[in-house]
């Protein structure tokens, strides 16, 4: 494998920094502290390629909340200095990683996605009769630093950038306590060995595709699994032999195990392709989908708080026209045009209502208006009163 070098001025250039905070702030545009940052933009570049050029970068602590996404995930936020330094490290290294990726890995990379995922698996759901379906048990919180670092420096030798990479891995905060032997392991090891990284870092959503990348390839080439699909640490391999793949699930959780990774026992499973494919919040069948009841409910509990919320003045109508067209752009990849109405209702009515005062301001505004001589027709009869001759 070609290993690349000379990397770390890329990094620091100011160019890189700058188009590094302009995605950044993406959509957070307002939020204190990227305005803080953009107010003086120029020179808090500067400040950074120089704290960068000269490795005297530090990353800053995090902030953690959990959310209910439907299972309970702990999310650490890096503040927004970081968040720059993540996005300028990426521009650099992605398209190095790019073309040893697989094709149907479909996490954060550029033209894939979740809707893409999902066509693929409605495509293997013609051709199958069975899927194994596989989760990885808290993979964030069990990706081990040494491995993942070790695997990063197989296709990176400057020894600038890889020490850029262990600081933002090894300033990981704190994650789920996670407590898993593996073979060779005695007493101490999981306590030992540093392991997690942040589900709200763009470098950790990144990284987590370069660690399962070699078992990607292991699946497809080595296991010849051609039928498969990885989405972050969710993955689906169809076959038409059931007994092959229980038989599979013993075969991968040995490969996982040098990766220090485990199968969740609960939810790596197979079944029968006319039963519906659990995959990305959607039950995919091969001639339709229906979009999961846990989905549907967070939907429905995530419009009714943003419609309260703008009762409230802590929302306007922007934020919620883009909400529902962003639920209208997920939901249409299903047949959902019924609970689609159901979902979005509460938020629908506020649209429609906020048009029809807007409506009523607007004709009451035209009704109101004064009407007024045209000023060239006073100053046509003025011309002609004065002009007129006296006996």
């Amino acid at each position: 494998m070609k290993r690349y070098g000379q990397l770390y001025s890329k990094v620091y250039r100011f160019g890189n920094l700058l188009q590094a905070a302009s995605k950044a702030c993406a959509g957070k545009r307002y939020r204190p502290d990227v305005s803080e940052f953009n107010f003086n933009l120029e020179n808090e570049v500067l400040n950074m390629s120089a704290e960068l050029k000269t490795k005297t970068y530090r990353p800053g602590p995090y902030h953690s909340f959990y959310i209910t996404d439907p299972k309970e995930r702990l999310i650490s936020a890096a503040p927004y200095r970081d968040r720059v330094v993540h996005h300028a490290l990426c521009q650099v290294i992605e398209p190095l990683f790019e073309n040893l990726f697989i094709f149907d890995t479909y996490a954060n990379r550029n033209a894939k996605g979740s809707h893409r995922a999902l066509d693929r698996c409605t495509f293997y759901c013609k051709q199958y009769k069975y899927v194994l379906k596989c989760d990885i048990q808290k993979y964030f919180p069990s990706i081990d630093h040494e491995i993942l670092i070790r695997l990063i420096e197989r296709r990176i030798k400057c020894p600038d950038t890889l020490w850029l990479v262990r600081t933002i891995i090894q300033n990981s905060n704190p994650q789920e306590e996670r407590i898993c032997y593996f073979p060779g392991d005695d007493l101490f090891t999981p306590a030992e060995r540093a392991h997690g990284i942040p589900i709200g870092n763009l470098t950790s959503q990144y990284f987590a595709n370069i660690y399962l990348n070699g078992f990607d390839h292991y699946i497809k080439e080595t296991l010849g699994c051609l039928a498969y699909i990885r989405y972050v640490d969710d993955f689906l391999i169809f076959a038409d032999d059931k007994q092959h793949l229980n038989h599979l699930k013993v075969v991968l959780q040995e490969y996982l195990n040098s990766l220090r990774l485990k199968l969740h026992p609960r939810k790596t499973v197979v079944s029968a392709i006319k039963d519906g494919v659990s995959f990305l919040g959607w039950q995919v069948f091969a001639r339709h989908r229906r979009l999961k009841r846990a989905t549907g409910l967070r939907i429905q509990r995530k419009a009714k708080q943003l419609a309260k919320e703008f009762g409230l003045k802590e929302a306007n109508i922007k934020d919620l026209k883009a909400s529902v067209a962003s639920w209208k752009g997920h939901l249409k990849h299903g047949n959902t045009v019924g609970l689609q109405r159901k979902l979005l209702k509460p938020l629908n009515d506020i649209i429609i209502q906020h048009q029809i005062t807007e409506n009523e301001k607007n004709a009451s505004r035209k009704n109101g208006k004064k009407t007024t001589i045209p000023i060239p027709a006073v100053r046509t009869v003025r011309t002609f009163v004065s002009s007129k001759k006296t006996d």
